[in-house]
């Protein structure tokens, strides 16, 4: 088994990706695979030209196609963020906006259990988690929770250590991950498979 850790700071070894480092740690130490994906900077955002629902990916060919390619391979996925404006980076909502638009539907993300962390200085964690959480729940996939929100606090990388709860909470969540992966392995064992995928119907409120 294999997750996915998306790092949506433009700093690569900033406070979201310390704290995503220490959610791959208990994951290692669990047996689970990881690959940490870093998203780059010079990400754009969607179109909304919709030639994905033809194409099958998104029109712009660059590290969002390269990403869906790899998380095809995996079997959960965390997403950390830092908190810009009480809400998540705007280089993390560009990206999962065209990852997860360009995916809707075709198998990619669905039935595959997510989390998402949010950093931050002081505030707006709570606000940023709501936002990412929401992919996770138009795309049916379980959201892995801990014993409290998934946040650390810190304005540079080491600080976010001397966050106590916040650090044991990120390692509740990545056991909480395992967990809930080997349970699913073992429903499959079992022959308990995920529901047939139906399909979507699109409706909207104008008589």
């Amino acid at each position: 088994m294999k997750v996915m850790l998306l790092n949506g700071s433009p700093h690569r070894n900033g406070t979201t990706a310390t704290a995503l480092h220490v959610v791959e740690e208990t994951l290692k130490s669990e047996g689970i695979d990881t690959l940490f994906y870093q998203i780059p900077l010079n990400i754009t955002a969607c179109r909304a030209c919709y030639a994905c629902r033809k194409l099958g990916h998104c029109v712009i060919d660059d590290e969002v196609n390269d990403f869906i390619e790899k998380m095809k391979t995996c079997d959960g996925l965390v997403i950390g963020s830092p908190v810009h404006y009480a809400s998540a980076s705007g280089l993390a909502t560009a990206f999962l906006d065209r990852a997860f638009f360009s995916c809707f539907g075709n198998g990619v993300f669905e039935h595959k259990p997510g989390t998402a962390i949010a950093c931050a200085r002081r505030a707006g964690t709570t606000a940023a988690l709501d936002q990412l959480n929401k992919y996770f729940t138009i795309t049916q996939m379980p959201i892995i929770s801990g014993r409290y929100w998934n946040m650390v606090h810190g304005a540079k990388a080491e600080e976010i250590f001397e966050d106590k709860e916040g650090i044991q909470n990120l390692k509740i969540v990545a056991r909480n991950m395992v967990w809930h992966l080997k349970c699913q392995e073992a429903a499959q064992k079992a022959g308990i498979m995920p529901p047939p995928a139906e399909k979507i119907e699109f409706t909207n409120f104008i008589r």
